[in-house]
């Protein structure tokens, strides 16, 4: 197969329309750009990350089928990524099955993958994949009942959320009232009719030794599987990661089986984060899967010879992927902004001091409550001392909102 680009702003242009346009979504558009694709950046508030360095920027509710569906065939996209949860994704499976663009990875997969509820069925009632015991709940009497059932502590989470917002652990009865109405604040976007409250999944919770980050690519030569990502969370939200993460040779093996499985099911072409808690040698657990390029991610931007971003920009046109480079051990170390305002960074050059280490400030035009605004990435002799200068950097940056 020959694959072949237009240029932007012409009649022959390749157009890849971006559904979501934050951080993540900022780095696919300039990797896209790098290739000569024109971008088109949608999102829920101007002057998203990505939109910022897209040929042209919309603003449109994405739950909005109707809008989802003027915009596309007003724009005429040749493929179209949702880069977040929040999308009228039935729409997406019309406008596919209607001949329309093709959808990253699937339309199938990103409807699947949109709430927490399609991915885990599929996982564990499809692909008898291991999980967290788990039950999903729409009132406040049957959530209860679950965190009865399942037992304490456990974990709730919105259907739809991202970046740990609306989960929480349950560590007592009195967690169960404070944890239903978290949910149901933060829950991004919502499948629910008016007035209806949102669905939550309840998780047992999962003793872990460690959890893992499995970036495996789906493109035209095959499937291609990282060197794993650890991480760490706090509250649901990445903080750090770093790559390789340590791993013996059989939990390796069966943490790329599972990977292999649960993509292949998915199906389609791009990259896929797929989230696993490592128990010991012989206990992998799913736990989650992004048909998108994963936070976790953001330490390949100094990892690999091609990140995250630009796998899934190859991936997604059809482009061959060759074997990826590790180039060392790295890290990523978030900066998180807390309070209202815009974001202004400071000490800028002190962080950019230390060796290695490289910043990406994601130009977010406004925050509200807590929010990632920036990254941090480096490399070190070892991960200990990539880790370090990664901490060090981000601790340097300074964040006040104006």
């Amino acid at each position: 197969m020959s694959v072949t680009i237009g240029t932007p702003l012409t009649a022959t242009a390749t157009r890849v329309m971006l559904l979501g346009s934050g951080e993540l979504g900022k780095e696919v558009a300039i990797e896209l750009q790098r290739l000569g694709v024109e971008v088109v950046a949608v999102d829920r508030y101007a002057d998203a990350p990505a939109q910022q360095v897209a040929h042209r920027a919309h603003v449109i509710d994405m739950l909005d089928p109707a809008a989802l569906r003027r915009l596309i065939e007003e724009e005429r996209p040749d493929i179209v990524v949702p880069e977040i949860e929040a999308i009228s994704t039935p729409t997406l499976l019309e406008l596919e099955a209607e001949g329309g663009p093709r959808v990253v990875p699937t339309a199938r997969a990103a409807r699947l993958t949109m709430d927490r509820e399609g991915i885990r069925r599929l996982a564990a009632e499809e692909l008898g994949l291991k999980t967290s015991p788990y039950r999903f709940e729409d009132s406040f009497d049957g959530f209860a009942a679950a965190v009865a059932q399942i037992g304490l502590p456990c974990v709730v989470k919105p259907v739809m959320s991202s970046s740990g917002r609306g989960q929480s652990v349950l560590r007592s009865p009195r967690d169960v009232r404070p944890a239903w109405e978290y949910a149901q604040a933060g829950g991004r976007g919502s499948l629910s009719a008016p007035g209806q409250a949102a669905r939550v999944i309840v998780e047992g919770f999962v003793d872990f030794a460690y959890e893992v980050t499995m970036l495996t690519v789906r493109h035209v030569g095959g499937v291609t599987i990282c060197d794993p990502v650890g991480h760490v969370q706090v509250d649901g939200d990445y903080r750090e990661s770093f790559q390789p993460q340590p791993m013996s040779p059989t939990a390796l093996e069966r943490s790329r089986a599972v990977a292999a499985t649960v993509t292949e099911a998915l199906g389609g072409w791009g990259l896929f984060g797929v989230e696993l808690f490592i128990m010991d040698d012989d206990a992998v657990v799913f736990s989650e899967v992004s048909p998108r390029p994963h936070d976790t991610g953001l330490v390949t931007l100094a990892s690999q010879d091609l990140s995250e971003f630009a796998l899934h920009a190859r991936a997604l046109l059809g482009l061959p992927i060759p074997a990826v480079a590790q180039l060392g051990p790295s890290a990523s170390c978030a900066v998180v902004a807390e309070g209202a305002g815009v974001p202004v960074f400071g000490q800028v050059d002190r962080a950019l001091a230390e060796p290695t280490v490289q910043l990406r400030l994601f130009g977010k035009p406004a925050v509200r409550g807590h929010r990632r605004v920036a990254v941090a990435v480096a490399r070190g002799a070892d991960l200990a001392e990539a880790r370090a200068r990664a901490r060090r950097a981000a601790a340097a940056l300074t964040v006040t909102l104006a």
